[in-house]
């Protein structure tokens, strides 16, 4: 008994909270993608996704600001429905699939924006570099039953990257720098 009151006087002191008020979410992989696009030629727009998503969501239902999420992307399972571009883009030239498999994001912040949108600032790291990246995100939505009887939420995140800035420079001027990356994700609540 003295360790629990010990550990709330603890809490209170520094301001953490002595029960969390949160929930732990699953990406689903087959309701979650990462679409990207990118200027080719300088003259259109090439898009691609990212089909094996993966990550859990630890959501405080008090305060969202106050949530965080860790995703993973499986650099292999890149499709812009050319073989041989995916092909290009796995090799060591672009994504370096060999080396660097997986690309991962870290939140190490989350604030209202209004209008139920958020920004979410964390660490992506791609082609073994870690840069912090700002997504605008629009959800969590409401949860809702699924038939299966699990709980779901949905949510959408858009940013801005540019491809040096993680050493991704093969074919500079003939693929454009500026990446617009675009998750949809699906949760169930763990």
């Amino acid at each position: 008994m003295k360790k629990v009151m010990l550990a709330i006087l603890l809490a209170a002191v520094c301001g953490i909270p002595a029960f969390a008020q949160g929930s732990t979410w699953q990406i689903d992989p087959a309701h979650a993608n990462a679409q990207f696009s990118v200027r080719h030629l300088g003259i259109s727009n090439v898009q691609g996704e990212f089909t094996n998503v993966t990550g859990t969501v630890q959501l405080d239902e008090q305060d969202i600001t106050k949530s965080s999420v860790n995703a993973t992307i499986d650099m292999n399972s890149v499709n812009t429905r050319n073989d041989n571009r995916d092909k290009d883009l796995k090799s060591s030239g672009f994504f370096d699939t060999a080396k660097y498999p997986t690309m991962t994001f870290q939140s190490t912040k989350i604030t209202r924006q209004g209008d139920g949108r958020l920004q979410m600032t964390g660490n992506l790291t791609l082609h073994g570099v870690t840069k912090e990246v700002s997504f605008d995100v629009q959800g969590p939505t409401e949860s809702i039953k699924d038939p299966w009887n699990n709980n779901r939420r949905g949510a959408s995140a858009t940013a801005k990257i540019k491809r040096a800035d993680f050493g991704v420079t093969k074919d500079a001027g003939l693929v454009g720098d500026d990446i617009a990356i675009t998750l949809d994700v699906e949760m169930v609540k763990k």
